[in-house]
């Protein structure tokens, strides 16, 4: 990765991100301005193609650069990385070229920003429901967590499909018959404008059809699709290390972070228990930085708190049952 797009991220979080972030928490919708920032400085196209009009970042350079993003202001970086699956949907070989063609470049650029609706992923029985139907593809069911509405312009839906598969396809964010949009109002974050999708008889034009293949369930476990999450627990862990100043915690961060890492290649089980370690290590460095402030810390203008609570956020965001059950151990809480 080109040391000037690590600096850039760095740069945008000291120096326009962190100065407003207790604002921003207590707003109800992120501003936008902040996101053009993430458009103008190229971060939209971070994981694309170069080719593409992207910056050509691997996993493990997209998380370092989330990973700043995220010390600056969580908000911010959440909303980002839910647009890195559209990239990669783009980009992929699978997709229809007339999709690539149309859309790649303004996905890149940040002109186009997307949200996500991963339900038909999740194993078990479905939850969202995708059918040929007259005028394209009928969904049926819910997205319980939909990041950045109103800040984004569509959202890629996932939906479980006939014959045991899963269907992509590209909705756009808006209001449109059969959808129904709930706010989740959230401890922290809550500016990312999070929200509950309900789709009774919501129709998707076919040339919104991204993709179908067979569903597996090991996809919502794969480390490459859990690894950038991990970072947004590295970013506050980070923010807090800084706000406390030297001690032991600056190895520990250090250590998570190779752990991570290591993890793209070390299968499920590695990345469950890396991703635990960086959510626990967040949640210890926001609570040093609290018993470091004293009172102080819980008035309602003091990082601490917020970070605090954005801690508690990422102890749930993005998990897996073999995520929370490395939480519990860590915790003392696991099942005798």
């Amino acid at each position: 990765m080109a040391r000037d797009v690590l600096s850039l991220a760095r740069e945008l979080a000291d120096q326009v991100l962190f100065p407003d972030a207790m604002r921003v928490d207590r707003l109800d919708v992120l501003p936008s301005a902040y996101l053009d920032e993430l458009a103008v400085a190229g971060l939209y196209g971070a994981p694309a193609p170069v080719q593409a009009g992207g910056l050509g970042l691997d996993v493990a350079e997209v998380s370092a650069v989330v990973e700043e993003l995220a010390g600056g202001c969580l908000a911010a970086a959440f909303v980002l990385i839910q647009h890195f699956r559209l990239l990669a949907t783009l980009a992929g070989q699978a997709v229809r070229p007339q999709l690539r063609d149309r859309w790649l470049a303004a996905a890149c650029q940040g002109r186009l920003r997307s949200g996500i609706a991963l339900t038909g992923l999740i194993p078990g029985p479905p939850r969202l429901r995708a059918e040929i139907a007259e005028g394209g593809w009928r969904l049926d069911g819910t997205a319980p967590w939909v990041t950045g509405w109103g800040l984004i312009d569509v959202v890629e839906v996932v939906a479980r499909g006939p014959e045991d598969t899963v269907v992509t396809l590209i909705m756009d964010a808006a209001a449109q018959p059969g959808l129904s949009v709930t706010r989740q109002r959230l401890a922290a974050v809550d500016a990312s404008v999070t929200v509950r999708l309900g789709f009774d008889g919501v129709v998707v034009a076919p040339d919104r059809f991204a993709g179908q293949e067979p569903f597996d369930p090991a996809a919502s476990v794969a480390p490459a699709g859990l690894r950038v999450n991990g970072s947004l627990a590295l970013g506050v862990a980070h923010r807090c290390v800084r706000l406390l100043g030297a001690s032991p915690l600056d190895d520990e961060l250090a250590a998570c972070r190779e752990r991570l890492d290591a993890a793209l290649e070390g299968g499920p089980a590695a990345m469950a228990a890396a991703r635990a370690a960086a959510s626990e290590l967040a949640l210890r460095a926001a609570a040093a930085l609290a018993v470091r402030d004293g009172a102080s810390a819980i008035t309602v203008d003091a990082h601490a708190q917020r970070l605090a609570r954005e801690a508690l956020f990422l102890l749930v965001f993005g998990s897996r049952p073999a995520i929370k059950s490395e939480l519990a151990a860590r915790l003392g809480a696991a099942a005798s």
